[in-house]
């Protein structure tokens, strides 16, 4: 059948076309996740600018803490959006977490170490090379119910400033809670974010390079064992730099849903590592954690920018992050 229109009308249609494009376009939008996310809630950009957008982490009192971790700040982000400092001069704080006296524990990479960043006048540090080796570039972590720390360190890549840096050494790291220093790991290619899951018996470690996020089960003393391919990421593709799925930040929700910071954008999985949906944004995510009052919302850094995203879902109440 031929459908007959005028010039004008044609020129109507585009151009709302058009413009439909340019509104998803200017503001994107949640697809619809079952039990995560309903279709077509607003993604929110808070502000946009930030030097080094890292290390979110949800507070008690419905706030965000992310790191700026190039320009030597912690940012706080108030449950209305304020946007305001929280902390100065962090020895380049990345990921950060709340041990069980309160205080805020930070992987730094300036002068490379683990350790206490605030209260003020409370600074300390937890471990600061491992066999006499000064860490290379820790960039997050994650602290058990016990005390117990894992982190990870990235290691050294070429940049344009530091083409030949030294040779890499990545890690994966646990600090026991009397301040044993372990290495877990030194087979990933570049291990970046970290997660508990809630019942804490499963290490979830996203591989930058890689096209899996990893599993590991963790035995009585902290240690882990079984290492698995967890969750396949939609975001494996090859760069400008070879094949990597950008793999960052990691977060679980209360159902045990790991969401992963991505090439693609937030990729969702349940507990058992199935593939539930993207929700994509304007701008390369690197890490994200559940926040506000009832760990409904969450938050999303990278590349300078900060989102605030309204779930279905809380985010698991066990932990800070």
């Amino acid at each position: 059948m031929l459908i007959k229109t005028s010039h004008k009308k044609l020129v109507l249609v585009l151009g709302a076309l058009t413009f439909a494009t340019a509104v998803q376009a200017a503001d994107p939008v949640t697809p619809a996740i079952p039990g995560v996310s309903a279709g077509g809630v607003l993604i929110e950009l808070i502000k946009d600018g930030f030097n080094g957008t890292e290390g979110p982490i949800g507070l008690a009192d419905g706030s965000l803490l992310f790191t700026e971790t190039n320009a030597n700040r912690i940012v706080r982000i108030a449950p209305d959006n304020t946007v305001s400092t929280f902390l100065e001069n962090t020895n380049g704080a990345n990921g950060l977490g709340i041990n069980t006296n309160g205080d805020l524990v930070a992987v730094q990479v300036v002068n490379t170490r683990v350790g206490v960043i605030h209260p003020q006048g409370q600074e300390k540090t937890i471990a600061d090379n491992y066999e006499g080796q000064p860490f290379q570039r820790p960039n997050d972590l994650v602290l058990a119910r016990n005390g117990s720390i894992y982190f990870t360190d990235s290691g050294t890549r070429p940049t344009k400033d530091n083409p030949n840096p030294p040779v890499s050494k990545p890690g994966l790291y646990h600090i026991t809670p009397s301040g044993t220093l372990a290495r877990l790991a030194n087979d990933i290619e570049r291990p970046n974010g970290v997660q508990l899951s809630p019942d804490e018996k499963v290490l979830y470690v996203a591989n930058t390079l890689g096209e899996h996020v990893l599993a590991y089960d963790i035995a009585a003393d902290g240690s882990i064992q079984n290492r698995r391919n967890f969750a396949k990421l939609e975001g494996w593709k090859n760069t400008e730099t070879g094949w990597s799925s950008g793999a960052d930040g990691l977060a679980v929700d209360a159902e045990g849903r790991l969401y992963v910071a991505s090439n693609a954008g937030i990729e969702v999985f349940n507990d058992k590592g199935e593939a539930l949906g993207v929700v994509p944004l304007p701008k390369k995510p690197q890490n994200l954690a559940f926040a506000g009052r009832d760990k409904k919302t969450l938050y999303v850094v990278g590349r300078g920018a900060a989102y605030r995203i309204p779930l279905l879902t809380a985010g698991f109440a066990g932990r800070a992050k």
